[in-house]
């Protein structure tokens, strides 16, 4: 029976996390520029993000999702800025100075923790759990807490599993990328993030 949900939840886990969106295109810049092991790091902070949210729709904790829920505007304007912070970051940077290997270990916190706050300030990340979690009869699991960690523990691996195959994927265009096609992929990149966070400061809760 744990099997099963655990099973379910790596496909929860893995749909939700593979429409490719801001954190996708981060995820993909950071492997070209440096690195698949950078790339993993950022997908398994949204995995974990991805995760925590399980965590509110699974075990039914609905005053924390009435606050998160109550706190959109606030998410939002957060998520936007700090999403264009890193469009305008990324757009004006030059390859040459992030391409390498990384052997500094903060560098891989800070892209973690910094990849779990962005999603976390996404409400619409926890409305998507919570949708398919009713949807599919899967809503607080009964007060059974055992099998809602199992679907959790389901949730966290398919989306870890969808940024290993992206880290991977991208690793293998890696050498590929000449300074002047990072430098390209630096303004689409930029672009797209900028994209992102101005329509997160646009919409409406």
């Amino acid at each position: 029976m744990d099997l099963y949900f655990y099973g379910r939840g790596l496909l929860i886990g893995f749909s939700i996390a593979a429409p490719v969106g801001p954190i996708g295109i981060l995820a993909i810049r950071r492997t070209l520029t440096l690195g698949k092991r950078a790339g993993l790091v950022t997908g398994l902070g949204a995995a974990t993000a991805d995760a925590i949210y399980g965590c509110i729709a699974g075990f039914g904790l609905t005053a924390v999702s009435d606050l998160l829920l109550g706190q959109a505007f606030w998410l939002k304007l957060v998520g936007g800025l700090f999403l264009c912070y890193l469009g305008v970051k990324t757009f004006i940077s030059h390859p040459a100075e992030e391409t390498g290997v990384i052997e500094n270990n903060r560098a891989y916190w800070s892209m973690y923790t910094s990849t779990v706050l962005l999603t976390l300030t996404s409400p619409a990340t926890i409305l998507s759990f919570a949708a398919v979690f009713v949807g599919l009869g899967l809503a607080t699991m009964g007060g059974n807490y055992t099998t809602a960690a199992v679907l959790v523990a389901g949730v966290f691996s398919g989306s870890a599993l969808w940024w290993l195959l992206l880290s991977s994927g991208a690793d293998l265009l890696r050498g590929k990328f000449t300074p002047q096609r990072l430098r390209g992929l630096n303004r689409i990149s930029g672009l797209i993030l900028l994209t992102f966070g101005i329509i997160a400061l646009s919409a409406r809760n």
